[in-house]
């Protein structure tokens, strides 16, 4: 069902839209988690490297098409908070064929050049090829990679974040058989595990929109609401394209990192995938706060409702780091055994790196928690330049610590690049938002009540 978030108590409101979102990005990571570890049990570390170089490529490209489905939704929550419902139907329908467009254009592109990129990011030779071959088949299906994102971004849009979330159940199992069934009794090696995430992502899409248009009243559409429409696709690409962007620039940071980390070594890779897979479980509690909180305000503003906006910040910031402090004492206390899930115990020298990478990291996550809550926040009420900016910033930490601290360092100097970046983009996102809550929202807030 839908879920207007403009009214009611807001921190119940994010606390019960969270809880799914978050249970439904935990089983979104399954697809990369369980890839990795059929991989490195089944077929061996160096493809458990191979899969895991393309980490940071994989984000360029999956993340810049997450970042413009969930820009389209701004405009899609912006307009059902305003209950304008046949804007919002025409929005979406001019999203849909924007989304069909990028996947036309990025899928031949990307799948052909994948392998000469990944030379240029200093591949090691032993796991270019299991790199090549299960990066061109992830983006061989970027097609229905968009449609899931889109279709997950119209029903985020309209509060349900439960339907993502038994979609997700669904197509997770259908990931783990097939991983299992293509790896283990059809000796595929990485591309069953590429060919089955690929067809879990099918499933899930497909799935969604099914769903929704037989069950939501408000997506029922005129043949008229279908119509082309430039001026709706400007202002779709005016807030889809900077949040893409900040996706991207994001990843290039991850992409010189991976360089840098490439340079060190095979083990050092496994090492990194592996600590990053378990990362990203983590993080992706995080992330979720601020997905939750581009909804509620994206609502809240086309509601008008200034005064909310601040208070659900406020409490989402709350929420955020005390589960960025439960997560690190887990990631502390817990790590070492969690990376036994990719990697084999005789493996120790791997082991020890991907905890010191667990530990530096997720010291730094209430950095991390405030950074999602901000910039989604910024851009759920429709400014998606400025966080692109916040992304720039991550970019120039990741710089830094890759050509001034890995050659020094060496592992260690390789985990600093995600709490520099944070530090960074923190640091534009506080004084960006403290600008807009006293001279956007604040200033609207007043002339709201000085004019009723």
């Amino acid at each position: 069902m839908t879920k207007d978030m403009t009214k009611g108590n807001p921190v119940k409101l994010i606390v019960a839209f969270f809880i799914p979102l978050m249970l439904g990005s935990l089983f979104q990571q399954f697809y990369s988690m369980v890839d990795a570890i059929v991989v490195g049990k089944f077929v061996g570390v160096n493809a458990l490297a191979g899969v895991g170089a393309t980490g940071s490529l994989n984000f360029l490209i999956i993340g810049f098409t997450n970042g413009i489905c969930s820009g389209f939704a701004i405009m899609f929550g912006q307009s059902f908070g305003a209950k304008d419902f046949s804007l919002m139907r025409r929005y979406i329908a001019n999203a849909i064929y924007l989304a069909a467009a990028v996947a036309v254009v990025l899928t031949p592109l990307t799948v052909i050049l994948s392998r000469p990129i990944l030379r240029m990011m200093n591949t090691p030779d032993e796991i270019i090829n299991d790199a090549c071959i299960y990066i061109q088949i992830i983006f061989a299906g970027l097609s229905v990679t968009m449609m899931y994102n889109a279709g997950s971004a119209i029903l985020r849009a309209l509060g349900d974040s439960r339907t993502p979330l038994y979609v997700l159940f669904l197509s997770s199992a259908l990931n783990i058989v097939l991983d299992l069934v293509f790896v283990i009794a059809f000796r595929m090696g990485v591309a069953g595990v590429g060919i089955a995430t690929v067809i879990a992502q099918a499933v899930s899409g497909i799935v969604c929109f099914i769903y929704m248009f037989k069950k939501y009243p408000v997506l029922k559409f005129v043949k008229q609401e279908w119509y082309v429409d430039i001026g709706h696709m400007k202002r779709l690409l005016s807030v889809g394209l900077p949040m893409a962007l900040q996706f991207s620039i994001t990843a290039v940071g991850s992409i010189i990192m991976q360089i840098a980390v490439n340079g060190l070594g095979a083990a050092s890779v496994a090492a990194m995938t592996a600590a990053n897979k378990i990362h990203l479980i983590f993080s992706c509690t995080l992330e979720t706060v601020g997905i939750a909180m581009a909804t509620y305000c994206s609502q809240n503003m086309g509601a008008r409702k200034y005064k909310r906006i601040r208070q659900g910040i406020t409490s989402a910031n709350i929420l955020a780091c005390g589960i960025a402090v439960f997560d690190c004492a887990i990631l502390t206390l817990f790590g070492r055994y969690l990376a036994l899930l990719f990697l084999d115990s005789s493996e120790t020298a791997i082991m020890a790196e991907a905890q010191m990478y667990l530990n530096v990291t997720s010291l730094a996550y209430p950095l991390l928690a405030i950074l999602f809550v901000l910039r989604n926040s910024i851009q759920g009420m429709g400014y998606g330049l400025l966080p692109m900016m916040a992304g720039l910033c991550e970019l120039i930490g990741r710089i830094i610590v890759a050509f001034g601290l890995v050659g020094k360092y060496g592992f260690f100097g390789a985990t600093l690049a995600s709490p520099v970046a944070w530090i960074a983009a923190d640091l534009l996102l506080v004084g960006v938002y403290y600008y807009i809550r006293q001279h956007v929202l604040v200033k609207y807030e007043r002339a709201k009540v000085a004019g009723a």
